[in-house]
Formats: C-alpha cells, sequence, structure tokens
C-alpha cells in the first residue's frame, strides 16, 4: 500500500474516531461520483473502502456531524442595540421564516427562564418535546437537565436561562447546518445581550464552537474554562450526550463543570 493511501486511512480512522468520542453513532454516506477509471488508483480505491466501510459501522439518530457546524460565521447588526430586552430580540425573531427549518416546525422554541439569570445555558437546538411544547430542554435530556440544576446544583431551574443556538427543530434531530445556525445567531447574541448572564455553560459541541468561533472537540475542551464576549464560558458534555454515554466519568465530569460554573457566577 503507498504512504498516500495510509495517510488517508489514518485520517480516515482518527476522524471516525472523534466522532465517536463526541457521541455521533451514525453518519449519512454521501452520494460519491465516481472517478473515470484513467484516474481511479487501487490506493485511493483502499481509503474510498474503508471510509465507507467504517461509516457503515456507526448507527445513531444523528445523521450528519456536528463538524458541520462552522466557526467562521459573519457577525451582525442587530436592530435592537446593544442592550436589548428580551422581549425586543423575541418580537424581532417573529414567526420566522428565514431558513429552511421553519418548513417542518410546530412552535419556535425561544427560550426559559429568568431574565436577568447569572447562569444562562445554550444548547443545540429543539427536540420533538421542545418543538411541541415549545420550550427548551423539557424532552429526556431535558429531565437530566433539570436534575442537574435542581438537584445537583439546588437551584431553581426557574432562576436560570436557558436557550439553543437554534430556534426551530432540524429534521429527525440532526445537527443544524451551518447556514441555519448563521441565521439564527443574531437572535443568540441578543439573547445573551438581553440576560447578560455572569457565566455561559456551552452544552455540546455546536454550542461551544459556535460561542468559541471555531470548531472544537467537546471532550477535550469540557471543563475548561472559555470566554464569549467578555463572558465567562464553560463548555460541557450535552444531557443527550450523557444519556448516550451514561458512565460515573461523563456524570462525575458534568457535575464538576456545573460547580465551577455555579461557584463563578457567584463571584462579587
Amino acid at each position: 500500500m503507498s504512504g498516500e493511501a495510509q495517510v488517508l486511512i489514518a485520517s480516515a480512522r482518527a476522524w471516525l474516531e472523534e466522532l465517536s468520542e463526541e457521541g455521533v453513532e451514525q453518519l449519512e454516506i454521501p452520494t460519491l461520483t465516481p472517478l473515470p477509471p484513467a484516474v481511479t488508483t487501487p490506493a485511493t480505491d483502499a481509503a474510498t473502502a474503508l471510509v465507507v466501510e467504517a461509516q457503515a459501522e456507526v448507527n445513531s439518530t444523528t445523521p450528519a456531524p456536528e463538524s458541520s457546524i462552522q466557526a467562521t460565521m459573519p457577525l451582525h447588526d442587530a436592530p435592537w442595540g446593544d442592550t436589548p430586552s428580551l422581549e425586543a430580540v423575541r418580537e424581532g425573531l417573529g414567526e420566522c421564516t428565514r431558513c429552511r427549518l421553519s418548513e417542518g416546525r410546530n412552535k419556535i422554541v425561544f427560550g426559559d427562564g429568568n431574565p436577568e439569570a447569572d447562569l444562562m445555558f445554550v444548547g443545540e437546538g429543539p427536540g420533538a418535546d421542545e418543538d411541541r411544547k415549545g420550550l427548551p430542554f423539557v424532552g429526556r435530556a431535558g429531565q437530566l437537565l433539570t436534575d442537574m440544576i435542581e438537584k445537583g446544583l439546588e437551584i431553581p431551574r426557574s432562576s436560570v436561562y436557558i436557550c439553543n443556538i437554534v430556534k426551530c427543530r432540524p429534521p429527525k434531530n440532526r445537527t443544524p447546518l451551518a447556514d441555519e445556525v448563521s441565521t439564527c445567531r443574531p437572535f443568540l447574541e441578543g439573547q445573551i445581550a438581553a440576560v447578560r448572564p455572569r457565566v455561559i455553560v456551552a452544552l455540546g459541541k455546536p454550542a461551544a464552537s459556535l460561542l468559541l468561533g471555531r470548531d472544537v472537540p467537546i471532550t477535550r475542551v469540557r471543563g475548561q474554562w472559555q470566554e464569549f464576549q467578555g463572558i465567562p464560558l464553560m463548555p460541557t458534555l450535552h444531557p443527550a450526550f450523557i444519556l448516550r454515554q451514561y458512565t460515573d466519568e461523563n456524570r462525575r465530569n458534568v457535575w464538576q463543570d456545573l460547580k465551577a460554573a455555579l461557584a463563578r457566577s457567584r463571584e462579587p
């Protein structure tokens, strides 16, 4: 096997291992346009076959890798100014039809909680339960997050503010695409500006990648203090990831992250 093919195979394996680490269990295999016979080589055939075979072994409900969230997104001039209210941001959102996600939604899921919260949680996007009720984090993952807040941190869920990077449910709960996230970004930034939290907790890779402005492997950056526009930011695992990978280590790690976030939000 040629050196080029070995590099391709090693790269494919590393990529798939990272996706597995992030909790992605199924990928949508794209339709590949075959190369003309004249330029097809055994080395490229072997590398392509390995990737396709490895992708076929992964099994989940997430058809697109989380890395479809791009870190480089344009900033927007918001119509509500630098010090908006949540009401102004919600009014600006309206009955949004700015991207394709509006086509399949039942309800817009804007946000929930204390409009003056010291601690703000930002997740990925609404699921089926959230889409029906119009509230973030009310399904299985939401119940786990509520337990973390109320039983773990011993504070009411109503004392924090919770929202997502996109406000409409992606089809089949897939990861939001880059243009969908970019379209919704002004409203997330408006929510952050309105609440003015002392600490933000980014739940999962898409939220952390967007807020940090770069693609991040959440299992490597979780628990490490970051910053969003001057606000301390704690990346941690998404509750849905914990449900899929329900281990003592994952639960302990998130518990430590949330305790650190709460403590910092209470600093003088």
